[in-house]
């Protein structure tokens, strides 16, 4: 697996974008390289927040997560 290579399928993500941004503004249009920058940078940031919720776990010497504690932390 390449790291550019997106976690997130396309069009189910640019489906999300879309349902957003009407419940903000009706009739609006996205080009594909800003709604691919928004993916990339949606998933780098998901992928940082579960590192780092991980290192949460693994700090208090456990091996499964827990949202309400480590992602807090994170």
């Amino acid at each position: 697996r390449k790291l550019t290579e997106l976690l997130i399928r396309k069009l189910p993500f640019q489906r999300l974008v879309r349902e957003i941004a009407q419940d903000s503004k009706a009739h609006l249009r996205f080009q594909s390289s800003p709604v691919m920058a928004l993916q990339e940078a949606a998933e780098a940031s998901l992928v940082l927040l579960f590192k780092d919720t991980n290192l949460a776990a693994i700090h208090a010497k456990r091996v499964s997560i827990q949202p309400k504690l480590d992602l807090a932390l994170a």
